[in-house]
């Protein structure tokens, strides 16, 4: 129990976090109304002046969908994301990619991870507290999919986790057809419905839709002796995924992705990147399944990165990727910008994204499995 200091103490902090919180609101508002009215000008807006909270503030306002053309995507049609998140470190990740989502978002979410025990208490508990309208969780665990790609040698950090992309077309449920993947460190900066709606344009035999890997890693360069696994040219970075399932199943995906990871392991012994190794080695024998997508929505800091060519103002970003090891302490340009921006919903009370999204019935999805959050507990 708290003693009376420690109760005034506590009373204290929550009143101020709710000034800060409220201060923000009105300032994200105050920037929305103002870019609003001056888009025509949005041009004249310079990276290069500087990179701090003003700057974040008036790049997310710009890039809401308030003040751009709304994407082709129905009113209340879903959005599907898929996740995979285990442990700690990836829990605290994926809490600010998903603050970031819902800050933009415009339609009904279902949110698909496939955790470990420790990320689905900690994201079952925030989605009850946060009690966010027209937003589906499911969970699936990740332990009853390792032996599905623990035979793969794997040196990426990411461990055995970063290999469980490859099996979504087994995981997901049957009835879902297309789903938005993303890694954990990933920042968006706009209505994730720009994103789902460039599923529509996939033709013929396309099913994944990809942007292509920002740095030398697949061109064998960096440094004496670097054997990369098979890939056109630069090959594709896997941080964002766009996925038709249905297609893929009837392709046999599952089939694909295991005989070539089978026949190029023969040489390569072990991935470097994970599923990223994997997915580039099937496309190299199938680049018919690939839509590039512009490099806008998965802007790479990795090492040796040529991200800088993917922008010329912060108002054409649109998905921020931290796909180094170094993270936050990654060298760029304009790492300031990213930065502040990662901090900005780091540090923003998930209980301010709980508004209505009006028009849209509140029934589950027809895709939807739904597990509720008091199950997830209780388990």
């Amino acid at each position: 129990m708290f003693n009376q200091r420690e109760r005034e103490s506590l009373e204290v902090r929550m009143r101020e976090v709710e000034e800060e919180n409220q201060a923000l609101r009105k300032q994200l508002s105050l920037a929305q109304t103002r870019v609003h009215r001056h888009r025509n000008h949005s041009k004249s807006y310079s990276t290069e002046e500087g990179t701090g909270d003003n700057e974040v503030v008036h790049a997310l306002a710009w890039n809401g969908s308030e003040c751009g053309k709304r994407p082709t995507v129905e009113k209340c049609e879903t959005i599907h994301i898929a996740i995979v998140c285990a442990g700690y470190n990836a829990s605290r990740d994926v809490v600010t990619l998903v603050k970031s989502v819902l800050f933009h978002r415009r339609n009904p979410l279902h949110f698909h991870f496939i955790t470990d025990a420790i990320a689905k208490q900690i994201l079952g508990y925030l989605f009850e507290t946060w009690m966010v309208p027209a937003v589906t969780v499911n969970f699936y665990d990740a332990d009853e999919l390792k032996p599905e790609v623990s035979w793969i040698p794997n040196k990426h950090y990411s461990g055995i986790y970063g290999l469980m992309k490859l099996v979504l077309t087994k995981t997901l449920p049957a009835s879902l057809e297309r789903v938005i993947v993303l890694d954990t460190d990933i920042t968006f900066a706009t209505d994730i419905a720009e994103l789902w709606a460039v599923l529509h344009k996939f033709k013929g035999q396309q099913v994944l839709g990809l942007v292509e890997n920002q740095s030398d890693w697949y061109l064998g360069n960096l440094w004496k002796n670097h054997r990369p696994w098979p890939a056109l040219s630069r090959g594709y970075n896997t941080g964002v995924i766009l996925l038709l399932l249905d297609k893929l199943r009837k392709m046999k995906w599952e089939q694909m992705w295991r005989l070539t990871a089978e026949r190029e392991l023969m040489n390569m012994l072990s991935t470097s990147l994970a599923d990223q190794d994997i997915f580039n080695a099937v496309i190299k024998q199938n680049p018919f399944l690939v839509y590039q997508l512009p490099c806008f929505w998965n802007v790479q800091l990795s090492d040796h990165t040529r991200s800088e060519q993917c922008y010329k103002d912060v108002s054409d970003l649109k998905v921020i990727h931290w796909n180094s090891p170094k993270k936050l302490r990654v060298k760029n340009k304009h790492v300031e910008f990213f930065r502040n921006l990662y901090l900005t919903f780091l540090e923003y009370d998930g209980n301010l994204l709980r508004r209505e999204l009006f028009g849209c019935p509140s029934e589950v999805d027809k895709n939807s499995q739904n597990v509720s959050v008091e199950e997830v507990l209780r388990n």
